[in-house]
């Protein structure tokens, strides 16, 4: 008999179909039967020995709620028994209600439950707990994961005990993961947590990579990528990430439609071992970027999110640095710009702040002038062992692609058609805050603008981090950066901005309650294993 080794995750839903998302032991139909009649089943298809499913389900309408149950071969695996937890369900919107967005990213696996926590309490396993407590409650109508879903180069302590009775750690690349099946042990760990198991199970989620999906500064920078690879072990471990990354995340992120018209996905499932087609297309993607898309389109009702691929994507020759491929930049302009009128609320998901402090701001426009040769080959040199160390590869470090990105979050965000709001969301940089830019007179969008950034969801924040980015929002440190940018030549940017809220340090997630036109924020943070505190709230338009 088969069993259940890792989900269900709900995925996609809108007001009349669904994606649930399986990992079984072995071959077998998987099936979801709704309590309300819904029905989806999909045979699985196998890579590197495991075999998955996305189970299609129909018979939804809009506006209710269902219980739903998982069958591998009839046997009902899901829900488990004697589970704690109230029965997952299939939420579908109705076209007046308010949406829901929650998010937030860089998520370290939990410890075992007999380890003590070194990073503090689980904002997602906070959110699991008030859910289960108060199910007829409010909850996110999605989950809204911006990168560091899982952390391949900084593994836990049962991780690491794992992979020394598999291989030699003292080989490269140590202990981090190599291979395909390291990685869907980091996915056991993150996923079968079981109060977020039990979330995945009865939220719809929403996708994209970071850095440490696959390594710490991915794709930096010309010279970086070079360096990667010369390096033995990172071609393998390359590939195992973005094929992991597109087993477990990518396709979940994908309509029905989509899918139904997707080749690989349609190979995969078409051969025994689906294993080799997608290794070939992660080679493909490895060697040409731009014949891959990570980035996709969700709508919910009027409100639309854009999730955009800010690290596979980017073009590193240092005379043409540019966070997004020219197709990339098509797609995104295309996108945003659909329909006029059509929605009342643009979000644009990048795991990459747009707007950031200003001191580093103009330190990572100082950094890339440098690594450009502006100031010669020694401040070059200088420059890329900096651009590493600091980190210094975010919206600002390509200059043109943010004055590209303010471009058009103005024209998207004016005329008469225009939306309400257009909201940058953000993570990576481990605290949340509030910014709002501001064009030159009679050249700003009608919308409001929100660079709106929340991380962690559960992960380290150090002090330095702390008492870095408090400074770098100071008059002092704006001063300062003027001078970095002086020295690199920078112009100055072509808009101003300033921070309206934080900045807040903590394991935190923010939800966003969008209802026809108005837009309200809130920020909360686990405070211990049950509670999530309230730490701001504001109407961003009333």
């Amino acid at each position: 008999m088969g069993e259940l080794r890792l989900g269900p995750l709900l995925r996609y839903v809108d007001g009349s179909s669904a994606t649930v998302w399986v990992e079984a032991s072995r071959p077998c139909t998987a099936e979801v039967r709704g309590a309300g009649g819904a029905r989806g089943e999909s045979r699985t298809f196998q890579i590197a020995g495991h075999h998955y499913a996305l189970i299609p389900v129909t018979g939804l309408t809009p506006g209710t709620a269902q219980p739903y149950e998982v069958f591998l071969d009839g046997t009902r695996v899901w829900p488990l028994a004697g589970s704690p937890f109230p029965p997952s369900l299939i939420r579908t919107p109705s076209a007046d209600d308010p949406v829901r967005l929650t998010f937030g990213s860089c998520r370290w696996a939990a410890p075992p439950a007999d380890e003590k926590d070194p990073v503090g309490p689980d904002a997602l396993d906070t959110l699991a707990g008030r859910i289960a407590a108060d199910p007829d409650g409010e909850r996110p109508d999605v989950l809204v994961l911006l990168g560091d879903q899982v952390y391949a180069d900084n593994t836990s302590r049962a991780t690491r005990r794992w992979l020394a009775a598999r291989r030699d750690l003292s080989d490269p690349p140590g202990y981090e993961v190599a291979d395909y099946e390291e990685y869907t042990r980091l996915y056991y760990e993150s996923w079968l947590d079981p109060e977020v198991r039990w979330l995945l199970s009865t939220v719809p989620s929403c996708m994209i990579f970071d850095d440490h999906d696959v390594i710490d500064d991915w794709n930096t920078s010309a010279a970086w990528l070079a360096d990667m690879r010369a390096t033995p072990w990172w071609r393998e471990r390359l590939l195992s990430g973005l094929m992991s990354y597109w087993v477990h995340q990518h396709l979940g992120n994908l309509s029905p439609a989509e899918l139904a018209t997707d080749p690989l996905y349609a190979a995969v499932r078409e051969t025994p071992d689906g294993t080799d087609a997608l290794r070939s297309f992660a080679s493909r993607a490895d060697a040409d970027p731009e014949s891959v898309r990570w980035s996709y389109r969700r709508d919910f009702g009027r409100v639309r999110l854009l999730m955009v691929d800010t690290r596979a994507a980017r073009v590193l020759d240092e005379g043409g640095r540019s966070m997004l491929d020219p197709g990339e930049e098509r797609w995104l302009r295309e996108q945003a710009l659909d329909a006029p009128g059509s929605c009342d609320h643009l979000l644009i998901g990048t795991s990459l702040p747009w707007l950031l402090p200003h001191l580093v701001h103009d330190a990572e426009g100082w950094n890339a002038a440098l690594c450009r040769g502006e100031r010669g080959e020694r401040w070059a040199r200088f420059g890329e062992d900096l651009r590493r160390r600091a980190d210094l590869e975010h919206w600002a470090a390509f200059p043109p692609s943010f004055d590209a990105l303010a471009a058009l979050i103005a024209e998207a965000g004016s005329g008469p058609g225009a939306p309400a709001t257009v909201c940058v969301l953000s993570g990576d940089v481990h605290h949340a805050y509030v910014a709002e830019p501001a064009w030159p007179k009679g050249e700003g969008p009608d919308a409001r603008v929100f660079q709106l950034t929340c991380s962690p969801v559960h992960n380290a924040i150090h002090l330095a981090v702390r008492l870095g980015f408090r400074f770098g929002w100071s008059g002092v440190a704006r001063r300062l950066g003027r001078r970095f940018a002086g020295h690199g030549g920078c112009p100055k940017p072509p808009i101003d901005w300033r921070r309206t809220g934080g900045p807040w340090f903590g394991n935190q997630l923010m939800t966003l309650t969008l209802r026809g036109r108005s837009a309200r924020l809130r920020l909360e943070q686990a405070r211990g294993a049950a509670r999530l505190r309230v730490v701001a709230e504001s109407e961003l338009v009333p």
